[in-house]
């Protein structure tokens, strides 16, 4: 089931008259989170009618920020198992 800021972003881009097809794929199938959906919808009032090809630029923007985030916590979560294991003087190997 899609988030509230999910649905918000696909009745915001079909207002803006943008091909109910496109609306579902950006909306549901990239920007489902609350974190993309809010991101896109900040940026969907910042610009009044942006092109299409500008709306795919931007939301692949905002999908590559979330992916580095997630790598960046993966990343922090591997290091303190590491510290972990050192402060207890566990081997590694």
């Amino acid at each position: 089931m899609a988030s509230e800021r999910t649905d918000e972003l696909y009745r915001l881009l079909l207002e803006k008259g943008y091909p109910k097809e496109f609306c579902a794929e950006i909306a549901y199938k990239n920007m489902n989170t609350d974190y993309t959906a809010t991101r896109m919808l900040g940026y969907l009032y910042r610009v009044s009618d942006p092109r299409i090809e500008d709306l795919v630029d931007e939301m692949l923007a905002i999908l590559s920020d979330r992916d580095q985030i997630v790598r960046k916590k993966e990343l922090e979560r591997a290091q303190a198992a590491i510290n972990e294991m050192y402060r207890n003087g566990q081997q590694i190997f």
